[in-house]
């Protein structure tokens, strides 16, 4: 009978699962719940999320409450370094909490979710800081959302971009820029670049960053993608950050003006950029150098320096496919005086030009392009030398030095072209 009495019991919390998911948890008032997640962190509350789907619950309910706001949605996004670090640290955090909350919900209610929690934090939308430039919003939602889709599948991702896109209305309003004269929404262009570089462009994986980037230039014609792909990576002003415009135009510029769309360009033709097809990326280079109008020779041939080998050749190979021998020739010898002013090893230059040669089809072909080649050095020689002897000086004399470097780069150039020859010679 003792025995039967026992096996009557029931155990504690075993019909009520609401208790047992709970736990301890179950026995608190709300507001002293809400009190005592005050004295945890952010990432103990994202490890308190994953113990049960009721505790998780309750969680969600806390970040949407005043309180929960106000511990959870900082907002100095405008201090020191040091804080911005501490800042950025925390957002990632956040979407990490967040993640786990939401893990059970479909990708459209975790967004929905996600934009009720952020949507009262100003520097997080397009035009919403009044000092862009000084602000960590941006990057901070960046991180955050990194953090949030880390493991999602590229369908999810695709809605987190429409999301996005949609939110912020950034399809008419690159359109206004892309179709717009360059300059003419300058502080549109900011906005849009800032937006693009802190939220979708700032992770350091770059599968992902080739994802975002195929995301924002897809939908857009070539032409628009080229001048987009300006807004986002071109040079800007260091005095109020607005995109420089004429920096390509106006007269050779250095590498920190270039690196930004080499990188991009070196993105895209790699093999994380599963949407474009080398065709496409030489056809976007094309585009590219000549928004807003056609770049000095100088600054294309440095730009397909930064962007690597692979790019440079199968950019320089289309021209010699395609019979543009003059054209082709130029630029050769514009890729010699940048690896002579930018101290790059001259038989790179050579090599590449080897290359370049291997693809043309007849004897005479080759021939005509190295003939172009010599003719295009002799007519810059030549410019070069009557622009010093007209007497055309600047503060900086460039005239003079584009003639020294020009000489320079022609010896060393011809030079390793001997070392090789003579090389091949003694070997038979």
């Amino acid at each position: 009978a003792r025995h039967g009495h026992r096996s009557s019991r029931r155990a504690p919390g075993r019909d009520c699962p609401a208790l047992s998911a709970l736990g301890d948890f179950q026995t608190l008032p709300l507001e002293i719940f809400h009190m005592g997640l005050n004295y945890l962190s952010v990432k103990d509350i994202s490890v308190l999320s994953l113990v049960s789907k009721s505790l998780s619950g309750r969680l969600i309910h806390y970040i949407c409450t005043s309180s929960g706001s106000r511990r959870l949605l900082l907002q100095d996004f405008h201090g020191a370094s040091t804080e911005g670090a501490s800042i950025l640290q925390h957002y990632r955090a956040l979407g990490l909490l967040l993640k786990r909350c939401t893990l059970l919900l479909p990708t459209r209610d975790r967004l929905k979710y996600v934009h009720k929690v952020l949507s009262g934090v100003s520097c997080f939308k397009l035009n919403g800081c009044a000092s862009p430039l000084h602000c960590l919003g941006l990057q901070c939602y960046g991180v955050f959302l990194q953090i949030l889709t880390a493991g999602w599948d590229e369908l999810e991702c695709h809605r987190v971009f429409n999301f996005l896109w949609e939110l912020s209305n950034l399809a008419r309003k690159v359109q206004t820029v892309v179709s717009s004269k360059p300059g003419s929404a300058r502080r549109l262009e900011l906005r849009i670049r800032l937006f693009c570089r802190g939220v979708l462009l700032s992770g350091s994986r770059r599968g992902d960053s080739a994802f975002w980037l195929t995301r924002i230039l897809k939908p857009w014609p070539m032409v628009n993608q080229a001048r987009l792909l300006y807004i986002i990576f071109g040079p800007v002003s260091s005095r109020d950050g607005h995109v420089v415009w004429q920096k390509m135009i106006e007269g050779p510029t250095d590498e920190s003006s270039l690196k930004g769309l080499a990188d991009a360009i070196k993105l895209l033709y790699g093999t994380e950029a599963r949407e474009w097809t080398a065709d496409d990326v030489i056809s976007l280079v094309d585009e590219l150098s000549v928004v807003p109008q056609e770049w000095l020779m100088e600054n294309n041939a440095r730009l397909l320096l930064l962007s690597g080998n692979s790019i440079c050749f199968t950019f320089l190979a289309s021209k010699a496919v395609n019979g543009r021998a003059v054209e082709l020739a130029r630029l050769m010898v514009f890729m010699v005086l940048v690896c002579e002013k930018d101290l790059y090893c001259m038989d790179w230059a050579v090599k590449m030009m080897q290359k370049v040669c291997k693809v043309f089809s007849t004897a005479w072909e080759r021939n005509n392009f190295l003939q172009c080649l010599e003719n295009a050095f002799a007519r810059m020689l030549m410019d070069t030398l009557q622009a010093v002897l007209a007497g055309e000086r600047d503060e900086e004399d460039s005239s003079f030095l584009n003639l020294f470097h020009l000489l320079n780069a022609q010896a060393s150039f011809h030079k390793e072209i001997l070392y090789l020859a003579m090389g091949s010679t003694s070997s038979t």
